[in-house]
């Protein structure tokens, strides 16, 4: 029931993205302060529906359930503990979800921490947040679906790609991810200050942190896939 479970979570967090969207939308359009309100709920819960998501997804690594396709494919019964979770993410539809997750849930500490925007042009700022998550989340559902179960359990997987089975890259894609999908946040201000024309100091100070947090993290991960790219294959 993991995998299923972890669908359906799928599922209602897109839900929740559409919601946003269009809540989002509707109250920038025509002012109605009962559609503001739903937007800060629908992306902080979409936020933590989707890491639940991931969390089950390494759940399913961890227990070596080789009735998911792609536990099967990208693990074995045998691997070492942090490759069984570092094969969640080191196959497409794992860092597929990973990058979702953290799309998703930088849009939930937006809607959670951020105080200094003004309303619309935060309600603008999370809607734009919710319409990168959207696409995100059709192609994961539709198209590479991580939770896909096999109609015959093998019975061990075939293992981990050998050149990701290197402590460094176990912490490579999430750290760059991190930086990488952070910057969405960036993205995802300039656009709602361009919608609500609130370009001034005020924004720039509230998006300075967030772009700051993005750049530490990208830059982590670029020095730590530079390091096992040069170093220890070279």
């Amino acid at each position: 029931m993991i995998a299923e479970i972890g669908l359906a979570l799928l599922w209602i967090a897109a839900a929740l993205a559409c919601l946003s969207l269009v809540a989002g939308t509707l109250f920038l359009r025509g002012g109605q302060k009962d559609l503001a309100a739903l937007v800060r709920p629908a992306s902080i819960a979409q936020g933590v529906l989707t890491a639940t998501a991931f969390g089950l997804l390494i759940a399913l690594f961890v227990r070596s359930d080789m009735s998911v396709e792609l536990v099967a494919r990208n693990s074995n019964s045998l691997k070492p503990m942090i490759f069984k979770v570092a094969g969640t993410w080191g196959n497409h539809e794992g860092s597929m979800l990973l990058w979702l997750t953290i799309l998703s849930l930088s849009g939930a500490l937006i809607a959670l921490f951020e105080k200094r925007l003004r309303e619309d042009t935060l309600i603008a700022t999370l809607s734009a947040q919710a319409a990168l998550s959207l696409g995100f989340f059709a192609f994961l559902i539709f198209s590479s679906n991580p939770f896909n179960r096999l109609p015959v359990a093998p019975p061990d997987g075939q293992g981990l790609n050998p050149l990701l089975q290197d402590i460094g890259l176990a912490f490579h894609p999430p750290t760059l991810y991190v930086g990488y999908v952070g910057l969405s946040v960036a993205f995802s201000f300039a656009v709602g200050a361009l919608i609500t024309r609130e370009i001034g100091p005020a924004f720039a100070r509230a998006m300075r942190p967030w772009v700051l947090f993005s750049w530490i993290f990208l830059t982590i991960g670029i020095t730590a896939g530079s390091y096992w790219a040069y170093y220890e294959l070279g």
